[in-house]
C-alpha cells in the first residue's frame, strides 16, 4: 500500500495544487489525505482504487477547509513554474506555454480547474471524475466544456496580445 501510496503522490499534489492554488495549503491536504489512509491500514483493503479515493479525500478535506476559511493562500500557483528540461529554444518555448496555460488555467472557476485536471492531466473517465467531485456526470461534462472553451479564449487572446506587442517594440 505505501508503494502504491507513493507513486501516486505526484498526482495527488498536483490536484490539490489546482484546487487550492497554493503549494502550502496543496501539501497540507495531500498530508490530510495521507494520514487519514495510514491511520487505519485495514480501510485499504476495502478500496477498489486507491488513486480515485484519495482524489475523493483531497477533494472533501478541500470542501472542508474552505467551508470553514480555514484555507489561506500562502503562494500563488504562479510560482510553481519551474520545470526541468534541457536547456535550448525548444525548452523555453514549452516552458513559456506551459506558463501561459497555468496562469489562465488559474483564472478558470474552481470547478472548471477540477473537472480539467481530473480529466485532461489526470487522464480520468467522465464517470470516475464526477465521482471524485461527487457531482453528475452531465453536470461534469458541462463545465469540461465551458473550462475548455474558455482556456481557448484565453490562450488565443494571450497569443494576440502578444502579437501586437511585438509589433509595437519593433516599430
Amino acid at each position: 500500500m505505501k508503494e502504491k501510496l507513493i507513486t501516486i503522490l505526484p498526482k495527488m499534489q498536483r490536484f490539490a495544487r489546482i484546487l487550492t492554488g497554493s503549494r502550502d495549503a496543496a501539501d497540507d491536504l495531500v498530508q490530510q489525505a495521507c494520514e487519514r489512509l495510514l491511520k487505519k491500514p485495514e480501510a485499504y483493503d476495502g478500496i477498489l482504487c486507491l488513486e480515485s479515493w484519495m482524489y475523493k479525500v483531497i477533494h472533501n478535506a478541500w470542501i472542508d477547509e474552505k467551508r470553514s476559511m480555514r484555507n489561506k493562500l500562502s503562494e500563488p500557483i504562479e510560482a510553481g513554474l519551474e520545470i526541468a528540461g534541457e536547456n535550448g529554444e525548444h525548452t523555453i518555448g514549452v516552458r513559456s506555454t506551459l506558463a501561459k496555460v497555468r496562469l489562465e488555467m488559474a483564472k478558470l472557476p474552481v470547478e472548471q480547474r477540477a473537472a480539467l485536471m481530473l480529466v485532461c492531466v489526470e487522464g480520468m473517465s467522465y464517470q470516475e471524475a464526477a465521482g471524485v467531485l461527487a457531482i453528475p456526470v452531465g453536470t461534469l461534462m458541462s463545465r469540461l466544456a465551458r473550462a475548455r472553451l474558455a482556456l481557448a479564449s484565453r490562450m488565443r487572446q494571450s497569443q494576440a496580445g502578444e502579437g501586437s506587442r511585438l509589433v509595437q517594440n519593433i516599430g
